[in-house]
């Protein structure tokens, strides 16, 4: 074995930064917590390629003296503790002493000082945990910290950074779960010479989030509010209907400091129990106030996690003032005293129309119906003739002739209620397609050729349809954006947190209303997206974006559309299942329909 020797300071740090410093955005978070911790009241974050260039993190705080801008570089150098009892009573974002060694150790780093007390502030230099110079310059009160080529001296670490999207949508991330601590304090983000936000002291927590996120989340919250002996409970929860597929815009604090817990996270899922569909993520922001000894903030060197001294206590008040705060203010419109009195309008459920008198209904009009032709409707002219007979030859024997002689173009088809299927007559039964499986299965096979060859088809919408999906939601169309342009989409950026569809895939729906719901899952679908598209992943994708066109495509409402269905069916490989297995059309042979008969 070889003999046991202590690691050099320099290599302790690099270890050390592999947990704290994993990304770009672990550089801004620990930043601007202690631009926070040093009481500032504005805190500007400056980035130049997503980060990998430059993080330059401005703040208004204490500042330091030249002595102590020196030592926070060094490991376990921290003002927030002094003896063991301490860490029973923290408050602050940090306190171990660890992130600017870490950033230290794989990052060239600057540090701009003055407190408000001295004349002339300093300058101090780092590089990979070497001290490399002191100087005094002038300076504003406050520090500011320029981190410089971050893992230059670690490539396998930086070449394991995603593309600037990626990493741009992470700092995001981070960004707002500190501005959503401090809504009185100013933040700004830019990247390069774009800014992304500029918030301003908040009047209170909503106009922050308003600010953050939008009108779009804070418009579908409702107040939640609890104070037990053990925790005092505030914040949002949003609206069952407001529920999205996406889990995002879900948010925990604990004494100001932003924490996750999937076992938290359950308690709010089963306040929504009965109210949103499985698969669907409620938005909250849950502020927790509590005695910081019955709280354990040191369990991760990241600080992402906490541990409760009676979580089951937590979970509790967590579930029963969700519960109460959707059930009061969600359930039940608002009513307007002051308005005029209105005429009694009936209310009408779902059910009424399998039951109200029937009335003259508006007869489709089929362009090519020909009354002097044999059949129910017009021929197609020859070089559009379905191939239904080639896909049926090539079936097992028994499996029966569909159309025998008859010529496919001349064989009815009939829509049947509901919109979900259509049948078409055989001479040895019938068939019945399923509309939404048959869509699924065409445009399986449509997105694997786009894929291999990148032809699009694209269907222009009649007017960009402007949809609001907040700042990493832009970010992640925006780092999928060739991808998509390659299927068909024409998606662009409008703003800093909204996307325009100027057009969708032939097969998908190009109505507003259809499109914007058609964007909410596609995003869903983008969160499992690999920046960078392996041949192995090519064909589950494909499944993915076949059946969010088949749910949001404009179906068949005639007998011609379910004619084209059916003849770009019977030209895929396998017309009688989706690439997920299911099937797409059955045949119900004479005599099964016989029996349905007899006595």
């Amino acid at each position: 074995m070889p003999q046991l020797r202590i690691l050099p300071g320099n290599v302790a740090n690099m270890i050390a930064a592999g947990e704290v410093v994993q990304r770009p955005a672990s550089v801004v978070k620990e930043l601007m917590e202690n631009a926070l911790d040093a009481g500032a009241t504005k805190v500007s974050v400056l980035v130049t390629d997503a980060g990998r260039t430059l993080i330059r993190v401005i703040d208004d705080g204490c500042g330091m003296s030249p002595d102590d801008a020196v030592l926070c570089f060094e490991r376990h150098a921290t003002s927030k503790l002094a003896s063991e009892e301490d860490l029973n009573h923290i408050l602050t974002y940090g306190f171990r002493g660890e992130a600017l060694a870490s950033i230290a150790a794989v990052a060239e780093v600057t540090l701009r000082t003055r407190r408000p007390e001295d004349e002339i502030g300093c300058e101090v230099s780092f590089a990979a945990s070497e001290h490399m110079s002191t100087r005094e310059v002038a300076a504003p009160s406050g520090s500011d910290f320029s981190v410089r080529n971050l893992f230059y001296n670690v490539p396998a670490r930086r070449k394991f950074l995603k593309s600037d999207s990626v990493e741009m949508r992470h700092i995001v991330e981070e960004f707002t779960r500190v501005a959503l601590t401090r809504p009185d304090v100013s933040f700004e983000l830019r990247h390069g010479d774009r800014e992304v936000f500029s918030l301003k002291p908040a009047q209170s927590l909503k106009f922050r989030i308003l600010a953050l996120l939008g009108t779009s989340v804070v418009g579908d919250v409702v107040d939640v509010m609890a104070d037990t002996s053990l925790v005092r409970l505030s914040g949002f929860a949003g609206r069952p209907e407001a529920a999205r597929k996406t889990a995002g815009n879900q948010f925990f604090f604990v004494n100001g400091r932003y924490f996750r817990s999937p076992y938290l996270n359950k308690a709010v899922q089963r306040a929504y129990e009965g109210l949103i569909p499985d698969g669907a993520f409620p938005s909250y922001f849950l502020y927790l106030d509590m005695d910081p000894e019955g709280v354990d903030v040191n369990i991760s060197p990241t600080k992402s996690e906490v541990k409760f001294e009676d979580e089951h206590l937590v979970f509790q008040v967590l579930y029963a003032a969700v519960k109460e705060a959707i059930g009061r203010f969600a359930a039940a419109p608002d009513i307007d005293f002051d308005s005029a009195p209105a005429e009694t309008m009936p209310v009408i459920g779902r059910q009424f129309d399998e039951y109200r008198p029937v009335s003259l209904p508006k007869a489709p009009v089929d362009d090519s119906y020909n009354p002097f032709e044999q059949g129910t409707f017009a021929k197609d002219p020859v070089e559009k003739q379905p191939s239904y007979s080639r896909y049926f030859e090539r079936q097992d024997p028994g499996y029966g002739k569909l159309f025998e002689e008859q010529r496919a173009a001349e064989t009815p088809l009939f829509l049947l209620p509901g919109g979900r299927y259509f049948a078409a007559p055989s001479a040895t039964g019938l068939m019945v397609v399923n509309i939404r499986r048959a869509s699924e299965r065409i445009l399986y096979e449509r997105f694997l050729e786009a894929f291999r060859k990148e032809e699009p088809a694209t269907q222009a919408v009649l007017f960009p349809v402007q949809v609001q999906v907040g700042v990493e939601g832009r970010l992640r169309f925006e780092e999928h954006a060739k991808m998509l342009a390659s299927l068909g989409f024409d998606i662009a950026p409008f703003g800093e947190d909204a996307i325009a569809v100027n057009g969708v895939p032939q097969g998908y729906s190009a109505e507003e209303g259809k499109i914007r719901k058609m964007v909410a899952d596609l995003e869903m679908v983008l969160t499992d997206v690999p920046a960078v598209l392996p041949q192995t992943v090519l064909g589950s994708l494909a499944e993915k974006f076949a059946i969010l066109g088949a749910s949001h495509g404009d179906g068949v409402t005639t007998p011609a559309a379910a004619r084209q269905l059916l003849d770009a069916l019977l030209k895929t490989e396998n017309p009688e299942r989706t690439s997920g297995g299911k099937k797409t059309l059955a045949i119900f042979p004479q005599e099964e329909l016989d029996k349905k008969f007899q006595l």
